[in-house]
């Protein structure tokens, strides 16, 4: 045991909430495969390459650690966490079974369903940033459109009530604690939200309206209670958590230098390829995705044998120099931009096309209605969100 307790604890702290830990671009060049150890107290082999974590990510073979594998855990609690739960486990991951469920889901993320929804996302969007400004500078934009604009959004997609958010915001956290929880509170959330969703999916049954849950529920070939109650909390967690922070995170990183604001104002064209260099860039997006090695495999010239735990950083891979010119510069036109802040494979993000429409959106209201948008505290004052599994910032104070 004494040998996992002398490995570096990961994730790596970082003094500043914008700035990636050192410790990434130094593993990238001498150690790309590291041995780590978790919140658990756990041990993995941390990969921190493009190159690497794509392979492992796109590699039909592994997945999402299961209960039933002997996997390191990622919180520090008994059972190891949301992505090492009995509830994750629900939802099938690999084979035709992962195929048929991601494809029942998919249709809701289509391109043109996407664009139809724009108006709507603009409309909440600038009614948000409304209420904010005639409360008056300085204002939390987090707490006035990062965190109610995709909770609105999601809820509306669902079919579920978006004015329970603070009961949903309070689930989320605890479910995806790494530190900040016990495993008895945790546990609780699960369970409550659990009860929660079958409520609504048995109001579903009895009156379906045009939302996803009751499409889910009415469909020919339906999913069981226990997968429905899980697809609805996995949506209704990575639809709002993630979207939230990363809003709140990509106006940090504008306004940071305020030339790149600046430039937008100049050049709207370019919100597109700012929002997926804001994604790529993301220096605080969380411990990242876990991969369980059902046989040995060779990562990097290095052989990592059956049964290990790879701990994948998307975050640390988007600023592979290798792949990225200039990679820890932020890049408004950058094009192409590989990044893999959504994963990759056949377990890349579901929602992507989703988040980038909300950011995309979030981005263009907030400059034609706030162009002169700025930090209200000095950069260094921004705290990080700590002991979740995702990464994101307490708060974004702001003025204009």
């Amino acid at each position: 045991m004494s040998e996992v307790d002398d490995l570096p604890r990961f994730p790596f702290e970082s003094d500043a909430a914008l700035e990636p830990p050192a410790e990434w671009a130094e593993l990238r060049s001498k150690c790309p495969v590291a041995h780590v150890k978790l919140a658990s107290g756990d041990q993995a082999a941390l990969l921190t390459r493009h190159a690497d974590v794509k392979q492992i990510l796109s590699d039909p073979r592994f997945t999402r650690p299961t209960p039933h594998d002997d996997a390191a855990r990622i919180a520090d609690s008994e059972d190891g966490g949301i992505f090492n739960s009995e509830m994750a486990e629900v939802i099938p991951q690999s084979g035709e079974a992962h195929l048929t469920w991601r494809r029942g889901i998919g249709k809701w993320f289509t391109a043109k369903r996407m664009n139809a929804l724009r108006p709507g996302i603009a409309a909440m969007a600038e009614q948000l940033i409304d209420e904010m400004v005639l409360k008056g500078a300085p204002a939390d934009l987090k707490a006035s459109l990062g965190f109610p604009l995709p909770v609105w959004v999601i809820c509306d997609m669902l079919g579920v009530p978006d004015h329970d958010r603070d009961q949903f915001s309070h689930w989320s956290d605890t479910m995806l604690s790494m530190t900040r929880f016990s495993e008895a509170e945790m546990k609780a959330a699960e369970q409550e939200f659990g009860r929660y969703m079958a409520g609504h999916v048995a109001a579903k049954r009895e009156n379906p309206g045009e939302d996803l849950l009751s499409a889910l529920v009415t469909d020919p070939e339906p999913m069981s209670d226990r997968t429905l109650i899980a697809t609805g909390i996995g949506l209704l967690i990575a639809g709002h958590e993630t979207t939230a922070n990363m809003i709140t995170k990509m106006v940090a990183m504008l306004l940071e230098d305020r030339s790149r604001w600046e430039a937008l104002l100049a050049d709207p064209s370019l919100v597109r390829t700012a929002v997926e260099e804001a994604l790529r860039l993301d220096a605080n997006a969380g411990v990242g995705m876990a991969r369980y090695l059902t046989e040995d495999v060779e990562i990097g010239g290095t052989l990592l044998p059956r049964g290990t735990t790879a701990m994948c950083s998307m975050a640390a891979a988007n600023r592979d120099e290798e792949t990225f010119e200039n990679a820890s510069s932020m890049d408004l036109r950058r094009s192409p931009n590989q990044h893999l802040a959504f994963g990759a494979g056949a377990h890349a993000c579901l929602g992507q096309p989703l988040a980038r429409t909300e950011l995309q959106v979030v981005l263009e209201v907030l400059l034609s209605k706030l162009p002169s948008l700025d930090l209200a505290v000095p950069v260094q004052d921004l705290r990080r969100v700590e002991g979740l599994v995702v990464g994101g910032l307490v708060e974004l104070p702001v003025r204009w």
